[in-house]
């Protein structure tokens, strides 16, 4: 880098834009004069009223009130039931997955009702939970053992 030259494209030779000229029948050509404004109707030269906001209701419409939000929430559940989350997905993967589905949805509702304080939704739920996934881990065993029985014959016999 030469240190005489100030920039990289200091070097660059182009031909600068020519000059800005007024047209001789419009001047200050595309900007308003100073004070002046376009107006909403898009005639020029005459000023524009500044905005009016917030003037109250129309005649005769009655006044909008406006009131706080309330939310109401309830506690959680001090002793959440078991939702068998980690078991509905385990017999959804491995076991059946008809079953392991249904068990899934149930053990979410079982987590929302936690969740949200409702006790006897959380003890239906939860309770169906705990069947489906172990009808499900059942029918995955025993489907494992008829396969195993099924190789066995076919092998040895």
């Amino acid at each position: 880098m030469d240190p005489s030259k100030s920039s990289e494209k200091s070097g660059i030779t182009e031909p600068l834009p020519p000059p800005y000229q007024d047209q001789p029948g419009y001047p200050n050509a595309g900007y308003p004069q100073p004070g002046i404004y376009p107006s909403p109707s898009g005639y020029p030269g005459q000023s524009v009223p500044p905005p009016q906001y917030g003037q109250g209701p129309y005649p005769g419409q009655p006044p909008i009130t406006v009131q706080q939000m309330v939310y109401v929430t309830s506690a959680p559940l001090a002793n959440p039931l078991p939702d068998y989350l980690g078991y509905s997905i385990f017999t959804l993967l491995c076991c059946c997955f008809p079953l392991g589905i249904a068990a899934l949805i149930y053990s979410i509702s079982t987590r929302n009702a936690n969740t949200s304080g409702q006790q006897q939704e959380a003890e239906k739920n939860s309770r169906t939970t705990l069947i489906l996934n172990n009808t499900a881990l059942g029918i995955g065993i025993a489907f494992i053992v008829v396969y195993i029985i099924i190789i066995v014959l076919t092998v040895f016999v």
